[in-house]
């Protein structure tokens, strides 16, 4: 299964996360998942909805499994025997303008402003705040260019004259620190 990933290019996060899922299944089953009927599988699915094992948690199992049956082990009839649980995804809360100033004020210095910043105002991800680059800020199309994103995709994300203004701030403050190259 490692090296089926490995050949599809499955991210390290993704890989370690199939292998816990399926030694889980492994772990209920007490024996290898290469032996497992479709009323295992059932099973499984039923272990997990009881034991209150939350939709995202569980989905992912079957992401992992729905892997090791059709690609690794050549089984997909037990793959189609996976469900996927559905859930109502809530939409995240939005802060207003008061709050956003609040948690940018509360951070320890200009650095973590600016990370905060872009994290909330760009919707970056905390991977994607970490791996910019100074040459990533576009101030004349008003763009953070982020390479590399989730599922190893390259986009853009919309640059506030707000937040220029802060990563200015700190692009300054760096240089004068000497941290900024």
């Amino acid at each position: 299964m490692l090296d089926d990933m490995a050949m599809r290019g499955l991210h390290e996060d993704t890989q370690r996360n199939y292998i816990m899922f399926v030694r889980s299944f492994a772990a209920f089953l007490s024996r290898s998942p290469e032996t497992a009927t479709a009323e295992d599988v059932r099973r499984f699915q039923i272990h997990q909805a009881d034991s209150g094992v939350q939709p995202p948690t569980i989905n992912g199992s079957v992401s992992a499994l729905r892997f090791l049956f059709t690609v690794t082990l050549d089984r997909p009839d037990l793959s189609r025997r996976l469900v996927l649980v559905r859930y109502a995804q809530k939409l995240p809360t939005v802060l207003n303008v008061e709050e956003v100033g609040r948690l940018l004020e509360a951070a320890r210095g200009p650095k973590y402003r600016a990370a905060l910043g872009v994290a909330y105002g760009a919707g970056l991800r905390v991977s994607e705040v970490v791996g910019l680059k100074t040459g990533d800020v576009d101030s004349t199309r008003m763009l953070i260019r982020v390479e590399q994103g989730k599922g190893r995709k390259d986009r853009n994300a919309m640059l506030s004259p707000q937040l220029l203004e802060l990563l200015r701030q700190w692009w300054r403050e760096g240089r004068r620190r000497g941290v900024m190259l």
